[in-house]
């Protein structure tokens, strides 16, 4: 040994004289140091190593490591829903490194033997540094400039470990380096190498040596570890691999790239090395001839099998809720303070991740969104999406829209049936920027209406009319603008309805009336006590038109306020994990609800009683399941039906759907998808989804509001005779009451312009809403002519010729005997009348104007008795 030593030694010094003497010297003193001490031990490398830190000139070991703390390799990590028995069940697996750890006991002996005889023969002799092997590497990558194997398997082990760790910094810039110090060709990471290797023979025994390296050992692209390698090549587990089969995976580590056998062009080169893996076998002892040449013989046959990996792999339409919880660990620093570190985690740390759906629930949402909705529709980029939560706990149970799932750019790109963007939630959690929320907005309107203390019963103005900007109030910013012409989608209503009945029907201008009473800024400020905001991440607006629902609003956003409404006026935050167990079974902290009271219980229960009425008997009554279960709900429609919402909520369970234009402006008004009009189909598909979820989790009605906030209230009509026409509006309007001037101009005592009178008068009671017609004056009347009753004829007219007036006389009939001359009941005729004496003959007993007001120079009408 020492003779063939010593000879190569001389090779190299010769050929290092030849390349530059400066350079030669140094790497071969730097060889030379470490062949020195290898040939030196004799005993152990552990003595060698020791005897070479306390006496060598070059102090080469002083400041080496001399433990490797062996931590948790990466894993895959798996998603769980919950299935129809309760059990999890396995939604998508995620990966850096498909990894499947394997304890010695269940792996091959073939692979064992393999792995030993043509890695490190002398495995259970050394110490972790193979003499013979290391010094016949450094010789020989001396002279031919090359790198050549050499390491033990315990030293390939350390590389692995060291590579491990710095894949597991989560900084890419740190992780670089560290994979650049843990893989360099050089000298000083030999040394630290063989040092640590050292450290870890102390430490482990032999066998969980070869475990760990088994398990950690690369077998080309993301597969790594004897158990993940045997089952993407051959479909099976590590321990029932055949010898050649054992032979073909070992023969991948010496160069993963070069040999993986899944590349057709390597397959020569794999098999070369397989044939040389079994002569070693053969000539260690480890197989018999015959079985060396029947492996020998045996063509390779690959079964590749590819571990799911991905959101693209989840059943049941599952993948975007399953995209969901990727951007909730991504985003989220409970699972880490960057996102880079949060994500290597994820994909490396072998995280059991139980999730909030409800398996059962997804299958039906998922199936009755795409029996309705194609994935591409020929006549406009149309889709739609439905989430439902859990009331009371913000547990996300099912998410599922019309498009197939990709994350691939270029798939995405392909075609309309492809997309990444999650139509169910907000841009940082999937791409959406949202849909307007529509009518389903104006729960927002009735919830500060009720907050404000007026009730359900108060009657509201629903007829379409200009309304300037200034009519509004908003505390936060102001209102301005042209004057605007909202209309409603539907119906004639020419006098006030009640809230309720508003709310029934979703009449757009009543729901303007109850903002006018209100304060837009309070009622931006109610949405977002519900959770609600922008899903592009922009401030929530307050215009008046945001009171029909122009923000766009993601659709899991609406169930979670719709769930708060349902919940006692308590809203809880979105979740989509329960549980999160690490590698070793230890739980991981997780993103956890967060509930608050958005309105008090009793106005909360008040919106209940109103969002009833739409789907018992108005627009949403298509989604009702009628099952018995109580149910409130409400649709929302923009202008043309571009967008089309319905929500639905009992006690448990919240609903919402969503179908419209993910861009563009096409209309579903007048449109077919694939079960029927495309503006009802938001229906089609909730009613399926509430019909499961009632089965499964119930629901109870809710408590009864107080009944102030079910009812009405009244306003005494205000006497404005003699106003302006703007500030007997004022007034009018400050008592709750509508106000319209259909009266015209009248013939008025008040001067020419002002108010004269109104329909219903001053002074009546009216319930608030009520529409109050104004009269305005012509200036043209004064007071009324004087009376003349009890007058004789020509003293009455005599008296009213005198003031101005013109006098028209009739005359009424004399009395019988029988008449009382007043007017009263007539007695039995008696069979000769004669005429009876009455003090009134000649006098004036009745006059028409009498008083009051009238025209200059207006005819007076007397009537004489005759």
């Amino acid at each position: 040994m020492a003779g063939n030593l010593e000879s190569m030694f001389a090779k190299v010094r010769e050929k290092r004289q030849r390349s530059g003497a400066a350079g030669g010297i140094a790497a071969f003193v730097g060889m030379s140091a470490i062949a020195a001490v290898l040939v030196a031990s004799s005993v152990t490398p552990a003595i060698a190593v020791a005897g070479l830190t306390a006496n060598s000139t070059l102090g080469i070991f002083d400041n080496l490591p001399e433990y490797l703390e062996i931590g948790d390799l990466a894993q895959k990590s798996t998603i769980y829903a919950t299935g129809p028995d309760g059990q999890p069940v396995v939604l998508a697996t995620f990966y850096a490194q498909n990894r499947e750890d394997v304890t010695l006991a269940n792996v091959s002996p073939f692979l064992k033997n393999a792995a030993i005889a043509s890695e490190d023969p002398r495995f259970f002799d050394h110490g972790g540094v193979d003499l013979y092997g290391t010094i016949r590497a450094i010789l020989s990558n001396a002279l031919s400039g090359s790198s050549q194997g050499g390491s033990s398997i315990t030293q390939q082990y350390v590389k692995n470990v060291l590579v491990q760790k710095a894949e597991d910094i989560a900084d890419p810039v740190e992780r670089k380096a560290a994979y650049n110090e843990a893989t360099q060709v050089s000298v000083d990471r030999k040394l630290k190498e063989m040092k640590l290797s050292v450290g870890v023979e102390q430490k482990y025994t032999k066998n969980q040596i070869l475990e760990g390296y088994l398990n950690i050992t690369p077998f080309g692209g993301r597969v790594y570890g004897v158990q993940a390698a045997a089952r993407y090549y051959f479909g099976k587990s590590a321990k029932d691999v055949t010898l050649a089969e054992a032979a073909t995976l070992i023969a991948i580590i010496n160069n993963p790239s070069a040999y993986r056998p899944d590349i057709e062009e390597n397959e020569q080169d794999n098999k070369d090395r397989r044939n040389y893996i079994l002569a070693r076998m053969l000539e260690n002892g480890k197989i018999t001839q015959k079985e060396h040449d029947t492996a020998v013989k045996t063509p390779l046959k690959l079964t590749l099998t590819e571990a799911s990996t991905g959101c693209q792999t989840a059943p049941d339409g599952a993948a975007y809720f399953c995209d969901y919880i990727t951007w909730v660990i991504k985003n989220d620093k409970a699972f880490g303070e960057t996102e880079d570190e949060r994500w290597n985690a994820f994909q490396r740390g072998g995280w059991k991740i139980y999730s909030s759906l409800n398996l059962p629930l997804q299958q039906t949402a998922s199936q009755a969104i795409n029996s309705n909705i194609p994935t591409v529709v020929d006549w406009g980029n149309i889709a739609g999406a439905a989430v439902t939560v859990q009331a009371n706990t913000g547990r996300i149970l099912a998410m599922a829209q019309s498009k197939d799932y990709t994350n691939d750019p270029d798939l995405a790109a392909s075609g309309g049936n492809f997309t990444s963007i999650n139509y169910s939630t907000d841009k940082d959690y999937g791409g959406s920027s949202g849909f307007q929320a529509a009518s389903t907005y104006k729960a927002f309107t009735l919830a500060q209406w009720l907050k404000s203390g007026r009730g359900l019963s108060e009657m509201v103005d629903p007829r379409p009319r200009p309304l300037p900007m200034n009519k509004f109030t908003d505390k936060c910013q102001g209102v301005g603008g042209a004057d605007w012409n909202p209309k409603n989608d539907s119906g004639t209503f020419e006098g006030p309805v009640s809230v309720i009945t508003a709310t029934e029907a979703s009449i757009n201008l009543a729901y303007i009336s109850m903002a006018l009473k209100l304060d837009l800024c309070d009622i931006k400020q109610t949405a977002e006590a519900f959770g609600v905001h922008r899903a592009d991440g922009n401030v929530l607006g307050e215009a008046p038109s945001d009171v029909l629902g122009t923000q766009e609003i993601s659709p899991l956003t609406m169930a979670t306020a719709y769930a708060g409404m349902a919940n006692q006026g308590r809203v809880c935050t979105p979740i989509a994990i329960d549980k999160v167990l690490d590698q070793n079974g230890v739980e991981i902290p997780v993103p956890k609800t967060t509930c608050t009271q958005a309105v008090t219980p009793d106005v909360a229960n008040a919106m209940v009683v109103a969002l009833k009425a739409p789907i018992a008997s108005g627009t949403a009554t298509a989604s009702n399941p009628r099952d018995g279960v109580p149910i409130m709900g409400k649709t929302g429609s923009n202008d043309d039906y571009n967008q089309t919402w319905v929500i639905a909520s009992t006690t448990s369970v919240t609903t919402a759907v969503w179908v419209g234009n993910t861009v563009g402006f096409s209309s579903l008004t007048g449109r077919s998808l694939t079960t029927g009009a495309a503006s009802t189909a938001r229906h089609r598909i909730m009613r399926p989804i509430m019909t499961l979820a009632n089965a499964l989790f119930g629901g109870t009605d809710w408590a009864g509001p107080p009944a102030n906030l079910l009812g009405g209230r009244n306003a005494v009509v205000p006497d404005v005779s003699g106003l302006t026409l703007e500030d007997g509006i004022k007034l009018l309007e400050s008592v709750d009451l509508a106000v319209d001037g259909s009266c015209g101009t009248i013939d008025g005592r008040e001067i020419s312009g002002r108010i004269e009178s109104t329909v219903p008068a001053a002074g009546t009671t009216q319930p608030t809403g009520t529409v109050v017609n104004i009269c305005l004056s012509n200036g043209l009347q004064v007071a009324g002519p004087p009376s003349v009753i009890g007058q004789t004829e020509a003293a009455g007219r005599s008296s009213l010729l005198s003031g101005g007036w013109n006098v028209r006389v009739v005359y009424a009939d004399p009395p019988t005997c029988s008449d009382d001359g007043g007017g009263g009941p007539t007695p039995t005729p008696t069979p000769t009348p004669t005429a009876c004496p009455n003090p009134n003959i000649g006098k004036v007993i009745r006059q028409s104007p009498n008083g009051g007001f009238a025209r200059p120079g207006a005819t007076v009408t007397l009537t004489v008795q005759g």
